[in-house]
């Protein structure tokens, strides 16, 4: 015990000294045995699947940069197909318009030659309904200038243009 009290860390037994590196390199060995080489095979299996995910993500960037180029062809290749169907559409609409427009000029053609039959048998209706009337008119004015006549023929004149306002009156 007497031992005990002496003992100070700081000063180098010889005894302590070689204890010390035997304790030390007994706790190496065992380290390196037991925990440095399965962290070491740890950090190796991470470190292959790093490189092998950026290897992998660079067969990604590969075929991205494939599937771009892929996808802007067939993006031209759409809109070539997106303009050759506009000028189709736009042939037939075109077609579709002066269609209509000859089937329009046809059938106002027919609307037109049907109004100018109409127009002329009303046409000739109204002439032979003014014929009539025009008759009915001349023998109604004959038949008062005759009665003229007979009361007197100063009047005769003045009758016949008051026949003749009371005709275009009515």
């Amino acid at each position: 015990m007497f031992l005990l009290a002496k003992f100070t860390p700081i000063l180098p037994y010889p005894g302590l000294i070689l204890w010390t590196v035997v304790i030390f390199g007994l706790f190496w060995i065992i380290m390196r045995n037991f925990a440095f080489k399965p962290i070491v095979d740890a950090l190796e299996r991470r470190d292959n699947s790093i490189q092998k995910a950026i290897e992998d993500s660079k067969a990604a960037r590969a075929q991205m940069e494939s599937f771009k180029e892929e996808s802007a062809k067939f993006l031209g290749e759409a809109r070539g197909e997106q303009s050759a169907i506009m000028k189709e559409a736009r042939a037939a609409k075109d077609q579709i318009i002066n269609d209509a427009k000859d089937e329009a000029k046809v059938a106002a053609n027919k609307i037109i030659g049907s109004a100018r039959t109409e127009i002329n048998a009303e046409k000739n209706v109204a002439l032979k309904k003014l014929k009539k009337n025009s008759g009915i008119f001349a023998l109604e004015i004959a038949e008062k200038v005759i009665q003229k006549q007979l009361m007197g023929k100063d009047d005769n004149e003045s009758f016949a243009n008051g026949l003749i306002n009371d005709i275009k009156l009515n």
